[in-house]
């Protein structure tokens, strides 16, 4: 298999590009070449070890270490206020801090004069107030190298941050995590690598600096004096001990951009978004690793063993929700505790957007909020008591699933070693406790699903939101993961809402569907209700019923696209309506029918596919809308259908139900 970056055979660059490339090269590494021929080999350790050298160095060292200190400090809020808050000004404030990454040094140390010197803009306030002088003393050199290499550090991390997803902080906050603890057990951890290129490219330009130093610090041995001024000086006086110490910053320069690997040189979208690893969802549940944390795994068929799990705690007090949403997604909601709702709809129905508007996280929509007695409109995300469960789970991938179970837990300010208890607790309940060491990475997808759940279910929410938690898994997996959910959606007092496109979930795990459509609630109902008369053709399609929009007539529906279809029970004419028909209800023949149907259109099968015993036809016709319909192998077989052919179709009035729109 060929190796991803490998030049193709037969491939080959442009002569035109490949010159000046390679003179661009030799451009760049002569004078590095230039160093290494000049350099002194055999007076090489006399130089380094001289008095002056080891005082310069020593300083470099302190001043380049307090740089990037004062840079962490300020340049971490700065870069995560550019990449996380939108304000005015924002183009401004990132053009200052890019601004001493293209300002000539002495420029900068001028700069740095009138603000700080003497007679600058805060010098005579610091000197009288606080005693400080900054030029010609140490600080003054903190401060000038500060000024220089802080924008590293600022764009390596604000990079960094842009290609990290804002959903593993915002489920941290749904989780009861304050900003600053999401910041700090999520945000930081998960941009470690970008934090670490840029405190290291940081470092190495506070080590470096010269010319901003110079000018606003001075070149005082032992106090201003860093081994780039030093290296000035000595070209003067002795020019092989100034090539011995530039090789030795050449050298840590090159050590500093060898340990980053190009990390620092990526766009936000080359650093790759610390999610979990595609790891096969095996059936039953095992891998490599099972032995090592333990039994309590799937059985060898393929289905899965009753967990060892601790007993089934009580059901939680019940929080009945009262939401008024208003904005894109526009609503009233009205649930006692125990009640899972079914959100369904199309793609921009508002679905998601009504998630976030009760999290308290979108400008979309706005929701008054009450849960129990409690009105938590006015407060944060993190203090509503609402869990959140995106589609992904959005497990926090530098934490175990144990420690990502006790995130919620220990957010609330419960005891570390209780956390984790209760933790392990919910993991044996899912079925997932032997796997609670593993990291993100490690786990399959529906184990991950089951984590996720896990961790939103212990951090004891009053109202649960799962954004189609199940959509990523296999049929099989689904399966397994949606049985267990309902048994403990059964013990959860609060509501729960469940966002799917998958009518069996809808089904199974609701108490009542809500259908939207472009932010408003087309229906909102028992499933069976829904299922039998469902309102919305998108929700009649995805029950796999064929849905025909039209107005109503004396005798039936008058279709949108064209034709007339009659019904046994029609509905006022001028009712915009929505006729429903089961794909079984429609009757496929050779000739035209005679007889009782009075429905009866030419058509040309279009599509076969099979559904379990049964084949699924897709027949257009000029004189109705589309048809799905459904026939068995061996009706199919006798009529002769295949792709193509000439058919007729029928259906009963009595087989197609009306509902008004």
């Amino acid at each position: 298999m060929r190796r991803p970056g490998r030049r193709t055979a037969g491939a080959r660059a442009p002569l035109l590009l490949t010159v000046p490339a390679l003179l661009a090269v030799a451009f760049l590494m002569l004078p590095l070449v230039g160093i290494l021929v000049r350099t002194s080999w055999g007076e090489l350790g006399d130089h380094l070890t001289a008095e002056a050298t080891t005082e310069a160095l020593r300083l470099s060292l302190l001043v380049s270490l307090w740089a990037l200190g004062l840079s962490l400090l300020l340049g971490v809020p700065l870069a995560w206020l550019l990449a996380r808050v939108p304000f005015p000004g924002k183009a401004f404030v990132r053009s200052l801090v890019l601004l001493p990454m293209v300002l000539p040094p002495t420029v900068g140390g001028v700069a740095l004069l009138l603000a700080f010197g003497r007679r600058g803009l805060l010098g005579p306030w610091l000197e009288d107030t606080f005693g400080v002088t900054l030029p010609f003393h140490t600080s003054g050199a903190v401060l000038a190298a500060t000024f220089v290499a802080m924008p590293f550090l600022v764009i390596s991390l604000e990079g960094a941050l842009g290609g990290l997803r804002p959903r593993y902080e915002e489920t941290a906050a749904s989780l009861g995590a304050s900003p600053v603890r999401v910041f700090l057990t999520v945000t930081l951890p998960m941009v470690a690598p970008g934090l670490i290129a840029g405190a290291a490219l940081t470092w190495a330009r506070a080590l470096g600096e010269f010319g901003a130093t110079i000018t606003f610090a001075g070149n005082l041995p032992g106090t201003t004096q860093t081994l780039p001024l030093q290296v000035y000086l000595l070209l003067q006086d002795s020019p092989e001990a100034a090539t011995s110490v530039s090789l030795l910053l050449l050298v840590i320069a090159m050590i500093v951009l060898i340990a980053l690997r190009g990390r620092w040189t990526g766009t936000p979208g080359d650093h790759r978004d610390p999610v979990r690893r595609s790891v096969p969802d095996r059936s039953d549940g095992t891998d490599e690793a099972t032995d090592a944390y333990g039994a309590g795994g799937y059985g060898a068929g393929g289905t899965e063993e009753a967990p060892r799990t601790p007993k089934t705690p009580a059901p939680s007090e019940p929080w009945p929700l009262h939401a008024d949403v208003t904005g894109f997604t526009h609503l009233t909601l009205d649930a006692p505790g125990s009640t899972t709702i079914a959100v369904v709809g199309p793609n921009g129905a508002g679905k998601t957007t009504l998630l976030r508007a009760l999290l308290g996280l979108t400008p979309r929509a706005h929701a008054v909020l009450r849960l129990g007695d409690s009105d938590v409109t006015a407060l944060p995300p993190h203090r509503r008591g609402v869990a959140w469960v995106p589609q992904d789970g959005a497990l926090f991938p530098h934490l175990s699933a144990l420690a990502n179970t006790a995130y919620g837990l220990r957010a609330h300010g419960v005891h570390r070693a209780e956390a984790r208890r209760e933790a392990q607790g919910w993991l044996d309940r899912l079925g997932v406790g032997h796997l609670a060491h593993r990291k993100p990475a490690q786990l399959s997808g529906g184990q991950a699903q089951r984590v996720a759940l896990a961790r939103a279910l212990a951090a004891r929410p009053r109202l649960l939101l799962l954004d189609e938690p199940l959509a990523a898994l296999d049929q099989t997996t689904r399966a397994r993961v949606r049985h267990t959910l309902r048994g403990h959606l059964a013990d959860f007092g609060g509501v729960c809402l469940i966002v799917t496109h998958d009518p069996v979930e809808a089904v199974s795990l609701a108490d009542r569907v809500l259908v939207l459509e472009d932010g408003r609630v087309l229906q909102d109902e028992p499933p069976a209700e829904v299922t039998r008369h469902p309102r919305s053709p998108w929700v009649a399609r995805m029950l796999g019923r064929n849905a025909w929009p039209g107005t109503a007539t004396a005798d039936g529906l008058a279709l949108e696209g064209g034709g007339h279809l009659v019904v046994a029970e029609p509905l006022p004419a001028g009712t915009d309506a929505l006729a429903v028909i089961a794909p079984e209800a429609v009757s496929v023949h050779r000739e035209r029918p005679t007889g009782s149907p009075r429905n009866v259109w030419p058509g040309t099968v279009r599509e076969i596919t099979s559904g379990g015993s049964r084949l699924r036809l897709l027949i257009t016709s000029a004189e109705a809308p589309d048809l799905v319909t459904e026939i068995t192998p061996g009706a199919a077989a006798e009529l002769g259908i295949a792709d193509g052919s000439t058919v007729w179709t029928s259906v009963k009035a009595t087989e197609a139900t009306v509902v008004p729109l």
